[in-house]
């Protein structure tokens, strides 16, 4: 069963470390085997107070943005490993255990830089999920074309002879074409072998019986 978080954030009125502390003092004392991590964030440009709420309306649909692609993201890995039949194996983030990338995040700097605006960061954001959107929908079309194609090898292969390639089955010397020879081809159930054999040559005038050769499947 996965984990579950709590996300809290508090204001700082003294010291971020006072604060912390006291917080997991005031936790211990109702659930002492909670484990608390510190979600280290650095100080961002906030901008003006009206900057900022105008942001906070937009992040309502951009967090609702992101989960639904991760959700997508996860169902498709999901049915990938069920159709494969392998184990279930746990999601990561960039090869990290989601736990370990929660309980120990660091923020990227180089990706999302702290002297930018904080609209600036949260458009990129949603730039690279909607990338990562639009590449899940390519990945998942070639799979499902891929598959589509491999279903159809596979019919031919294994299914009946009525859907089957007959090419390895019926070679060039079967068949007989000529001004008044026309070699005609049927495929015929192997528990009704003897009835076809013992009356095909009736079905209409001019059946010509040929030296018969047949493929019992």
């Amino acid at each position: 069963m996965a984990s579950r978080y709590w996300v809290v954030s508090l204001p700082v009125q003294s010291s971020a470390s006072s604060l912390w502390s006291r917080l997991q003092d005031s936790i211990s004392k109702n659930s002492f085997d909670t484990p608390l991590y510190r979600f280290n964030t650095p100080d961002l440009r906030v901008g003006t107070l009206d900057s900022l709420l105008a942001l906070c309306d937009d992040l309502l649909k951009s967090n609702n943005f992101v989960e639904g692609v991760s959700n997508k993201i996860k169902r498709q890995i999901e049915d990938l490993e069920r159709i494969s039949g392998g184990e279930s194996t746990a999601l990561t983030v960039d090869g990290v255990p989601v736990d370990s990338y929660l309980t120990r995040f660091a923020w990227d700097e180089a990706k999302y830089p702290t002297m930018s605006p904080l609209r600036e960061i949260v458009d990129s954001i949603h730039v690279q999920v909607a990338k990562i959107e639009d590449d899940l929908k390519v990945r998942v079309a070639e799979y499902n074309n891929v598959r589509s194609q491999l279903n159809a090898i596979n019919r031919k292969q294994s299914g009946s002879l009525a859907v089957r390639d007959l090419s390895n089955l019926v070679k060039p010397e079967d068949l007989v074409i000529s001004e008044h020879l026309l070699t005609l081809l049927a495929v015929v159930p192997k528990y009704s072998q003897k009835d076809w054999l013992s009356s095909y040559e009736t079905l209409t005038t001019y059946v010509v019986r040929y030296p018969f050769r047949s493929h019992i499947l």
